[in-house]
């Protein structure tokens, strides 16, 4: 087994997931970075985290297949015989507004939870194996706000949100005391994501948050990354916690 240790973070082609595998990668890691279809962004992060001194192994893989998820896992085994760090954070979402209960099909509602929900039992469940053979192992989920709070952001979003911070308690309870498991729950976060859902208003609003919030700013991927990496790195007797980052929002309004 190498002494460096490795993480793997799935959806890690572009937002939170490519901040956390190349804070990971600082940090001395090697990294796994998965992904669905972002292929260019992929090979963009691992030559990023190579540039940081970290190996880096590309799986491609719906994380919501098991058949799938198996097989990244053991490409993971192969390449690094250990894993140390998992960050569940593949995610999507719906534009079918929360108050339109009837536009919002069977179809979009299961794949939303597919993603978000399925993926954090089958990857967490694949990977546990060679998590048990870790010294420190720790996994963190992403949920997200909405997950806690209820708002207009769409039904099977939030709902999966809820859903992953429950998984994340439950997980904790049983994992333990070998793997501590724990969320993060970024409010507004600035980037594509929030771009795609607020469209045109996405600066109005946005700013709007910003001057509402304590910190004076709404939350990057970077902040996120920063704290599922204390999460993995330190706060050793911490387990099933859900840390909001959100500059102290939640807790002003």
């Amino acid at each position: 087994m190498s002494d460096r240790k490795t993480a793997l973070v799935t959806g890690a082609s572009n937002g939170i997931g490519r901040s956390a595998a190349l804070a990971l990668a600082r940090a001395g890691y090697d990294v796994a970075i998965n992904y669905r279809s972002s292929d260019t962004e992929a090979r963009e992060v691992a030559a990023a985290a190579e540039r940081l001194g970290a190996a880096a192994l590309l799986c491609k893989c719906d994380v919501s297949d098991d058949h799938g998820v198996r097989a990244m896992l053991r490409a993971v085994e192969a390449k690094f015989d250990r894993l140390d760090a998992l960050v569940n954070n593949a995610g999507t979402t719906t534009e079918t507004p929360a108050r339109d209960l009837d536009a919002l099909s069977v179809e979009e509602w299961d794949r939303v939870f597919a993603v978000n929900v399925r993926s954090v039992f089958l990857v967490t469940r694949a990977a546990l194996p060679l998590l048990r053979k870790a010294p420190a192992p720790a996994i963190v989920n992403t949920a997200s706000i909405v997950g806690l709070r209820p708002g207009p952001q769409p039904l099977p979003y939030a709902a999966s949100k809820a859903a992953v911070i429950n998984l994340t308690k439950t997980l904790a309870y049983n994992l333990g005391p070998q793997i501590r498991v724990n969320a993060v729950a970024p409010g507004w976060m600035e980037g594509g994501w929030m771009k795609r859902m607020l469209r045109d208003k996405y600066d109005e609003l946005m700013g709007r948050r910003a001057k509402l919030t304590p910190l004076k700013r709404v939350v990057t991927a970077d902040d996120v990354a920063e704290t599922m990496l204390s999460l993995i790195e330190g706060n050793r007797f911490v387990t099933g916690e859900v840390v909001v980052i959100d500059g102290g929002f939640s807790s002003s309004t």
